[in-house]
């Protein structure tokens, strides 16, 4: 069994009969990230953000979180990552992350204010400001960046489900993986919340010094929604593919910026619903 998954006994029903048997669920724990960053009054600690995840690369979580909502904006503004606290009673796992900035990375302290509550089920419903949402500081992607073969592109859902270690067992995971055009997977990240396992690849890309990924892919396992949208912009990346539907806002945001976003990538079938120009035979 995985570490995102937990082991319950159920009553399984089936045909008016009633059966025990074993079965495995997706864990959801909140995690706390801390941050540790330089004043004009000194160094001081506050908590930014409480989101439901599943536990594991919480690492790459809150490096992903940081930079997707330009609190930072490299890896080198990172000066240490660590978890802390006592491990949750039932599970053990450390719900507490503490992220300290170098000395010189300046903080912007109104964007902090924009505290907020993260559900697995989305990240931006709970933002206090619809400010919060705004695209700040970037520019239409440019169109010289490789193209995407349609051949590799409908076989990344089958790929990306070979990597759900963790949804195999519980059948309760999103999914997202960055990728190349030669089809590879660069990093793949399983949640219970899908804007937390975009963060997760963009923080191991972010750690991995790999940003921006002009060059790469999103695909992820759910919806294309308008902060996924974002966070794929954020990191660099020319295209989003995702096996279901687009929102009309993720769609504005891709023609507005110039990305790739395909929906409904099922089998040999998927919708174009922005930049057909980076897709080849």
């Amino acid at each position: 069994m995985s570490a995102g998954s937990f082991a319950v006994d159920i009553n399984k029903h089936r045909r008016g009969r009633n059966s025990v048997r074993a079965d495995s669920v997706a864990v959801e724990e909140p995690l706390e990230i801390r941050l540790g960053f330089t004043t004009p009054d000194g160094r001081a600690t506050r908590s930014i953000s409480i989101t439901m995840r599943t536990p594991g690369n919480d690492e790459d979580l809150a490096a992903g979180f940081l930079f997707t909502e330009a609190i930072i904006h490299s890896s080198s503004d990172i000066a240490s990552i660590d978890v802390c606290g006592p491990p949750a009673p039932d599970s053990g796992n450390h719900n507490v992350i503490r992220v300290e900035l170098q000395p010189d990375v300046a903080v912007d302290l109104g964007r902090l204010q924009r505290h907020f509550y993260t559900t697995s089920s989305c990240g931006v419903c709970g933002k206090t400001s619809l400010d919060a949402l705004k695209v700040v500081g970037h520019k239409p992607l440019t169109a010289d960046v490789p193209a995407f073969s349609e051949t590799i592109l409908v076989a990344m859902p089958d790929k990306l489900r070979a990597a759900q270690e963790t949804f195999e067992e519980t059948g309760g995971l999103h999914a997202a993986g960055a990728f190349d055009t030669d089809g590879n997977l660069i990093a793949t990240m399983e949640d219970v919340g899908r804007h937390n396992a975009v963060d997760k690849v963009i923080g191991r890309l972010l750690r991995d010094d790999k940003l921006p990924a002009k060059e790469l892919g999103m695909m992820v396992s759910g919806r294309a929604s308008f902060e996924l949208m974002q966070k794929t912009l954020v990191a660099g990346m020319p295209l989003l593919a995702a096996v279901s539907a687009p929102s009309s806002l993720a769609v504005q945001l891709a023609r507005e910026f110039n990305m790739t976003l395909v929906g409904f990538l099922r089998g040999d079938t998927f919708n174009i619903y922005a930049g057909d120009g980076r897709l080849c035979p």
